[in-house]
C-alpha cells in the first residue's frame, strides 16, 4: 500500500516538474521576443531602447526569486507580458517618414475598363549598385503608365538569392507583350534604416509594392548586385494574371491611406503572392507548404503543383531558368526579351 502512494506521489511529481518547465519554456521565448520588441522598437534613443530591453529581461528571474510561490511569479509575469503586448498594439505604420529614395513613392494604379493607369511605376538606372547621377539630376525616377489589359500574354515569376539557399526574393512580372510590368513586395525603408531580416520581425519597415520595370528590379540583381538569379514562365490563364494583377492593385491603393507593418514571416515577399492567390482561388489553392516560408525551394513547390513547365525535369528546368550569368553580358537595350530568350515556356 505505501510502496503504490510512494509510486503514485512520483509520478505527480514528475508531472508537475513537466509542466513547470514547459511553462518556464513558453515565457523565456515570450520574454526573449519581448527582450528583442523593446530592443528594437522601443521608445526614445538607442541607448534608452537597450535599457528598457535589458530591465525588461531581468524581470522574469527576478520575479520568481522574490515570489513565494510558482504560480504567483507566473501570474505577476503574464500580467507583466499582458503589458507589454498593449504597448506593442500602440505602434502603427506611417507613410509619412524620410523614405529612402527607392522606396519614396508608392505604386498605384486605376482601373478602368481594360485601362490600368498605373501610378509611380518606378523607372531607375543604376551604376555599381546606385543611383546614376544623371538620372538623380533630371529625377525621372518615376513615371505613370498605361497597360491593356486584355493584352495580358503571360505571368513570370522570379527568384533572386543573395545569401542562404533557403531564402530568396520572389519577383512577380506581367508580360503584355511589347511591355511588362514588374512588382516587387518588400520593406519600406527611411533613409537611416538598412534591411535586416531579425528586425522584418518586429515592426521596423512598412510594407511597399514596387512598381517597376524589369531594367530596374531585375537587372539591379542580375548586373549590378551580381546575385543569382532564376527566371519562370508560368503555366496560369491569362484570366488568373488579370485577376492576380488587379488584386495586387487593390491592395497597392489601399496602402496609400492605410500603411501596414512588413513582417519577415507573415507579410514578406512570398507569403504575400500567397495571400493574394489564396484571395483569387480559395477553393484549388493547395494547403500551406514550408516552402512558402523557405521561399527558396518555392520553385520547387510550383513545379510540384503544375505551375512550371512539366517537360523538364525539375533540375534541368532549374539550371535551364539561370539569367543573372548571361544577363550580365548585355545593357538595358532589349533586356525583357534577351532574358526571356530560350526560357523553357509552359
Amino acid at each position: 500500500m505505501n510502496r503504490t502512494f510512494a509510486q503514485q506521489k512520483r509520478k505527480v511529481d514528475w508531472l508537475g516538474l513537466l509542466i513547470k518547465g514547459t511553462i518556464l519554456l513558453l515565457l523565456l521565448l515570450a520574454w526573449a521576443w519581448g527582450y528583442l520588441a523593446l530592443l528594437f522598437s522601443g521608445p526614445g534613443p538607442d541607448w534608452l531602447k537597450l535599457v528598457s530591453a535589458c530591465l525588461f529581461g531581468a524581470l522574469l528571474p527576478g520575479i520568481f526569486l522574490l515570489s513565494r510561490s510558482f504560480m504567483r511569479g507566473l501570474f505577476l509575469c503574464l500580467f507583466v507580458f499582458a503589458l507589454l503586448l498593449a504597448w506593442w498594439q500602440t505602434l502603427q505604420p506611417s507613410n509619412d517618414k524620410d523614405w529612402a529614395t527607392e522606396v519614396a513613392r508608392i505604386s498605384h494604379g486605376e482601373i478602368q475598363g481594360n485601362r490600368l493607369i498605373m501610378h509611380n511605376v518606378r523607372s531607375f538606372h543604376y551604376t555599381a549598385d546606385k543611383i546614376s547621377p544623371e538620372q538623380w539630376k533630371t529625377k525621372e525616377f518615376w513615371e505613370t503608365r498605361e497597360y491593356d489589359l486584355d493584352k495580358i500574354q503571360g505571368l513570370d515569376l522570379f527568384l533572386s538569392y543573395w545569401g542562404s539557399e533557403h531564402i530568396a526574393h520572389t519577383i512577380m512580372s506581367w508580360d503584355f507583350g511589347n511591355q511588362h510590368l514588374a512588382i516587387s513586395i518588400e520593406t519600406r525603408k527611411d533613409k537611416k534604416q538598412e534591411y535586416s531580416a531579425i528586425k522584418g520581425f518586429f515592426k521596423q519597415f512598412e510594407l511597399s509594392y514596387v512598381a517597376a520595370d524589369e531594367t530596374d528590379l531585375i537587372r539591379l540583381r542580375t548586373n549590378f548586385r551580381k546575385e543569382r538569379v532564376y527566371a519562370y514562365r508560368l503555366h496560369v490563364s491569362k484570366d488568373l494574371a488579370r485577376a492576380l494583377l488587379q488584386s495586387y492593385v487593390t491592395e497597392m491603393n489601399r496602402l496609400v491611406n492605410e500603411p501596414e507593418f512588413y513582417n519577415a514571416l507573415t507579410r514578406n515577399c512570398t507569403t504575400t503572392i500567397h495571400l493574394h492567390n489564396k484571395a483569387i482561388v480559395p477553393d484549388d489553392l493547395p494547403p500551406m507548404d514550408w516552402r512558402i516560408i523557405a521561399s527558396g525551394h518555392v520553385d520547387e513547390l510550383l513545379y510540384e503543383e503544375g505551375v512550371l513547365v512539366q517537360e523538364l525535369p525539375f533540375v534541368e528546368l532549374r539550371r535551364k531558368s539561370r539569367i543573372d550569368q548571361r544577363m550580365q553580358l548585355y545593357g538595358e537595350n532589349h533586356f525583357s526579351r534577351i532574358l526571356r530568350y530560350d526560357l523553357p515556356r509552359p
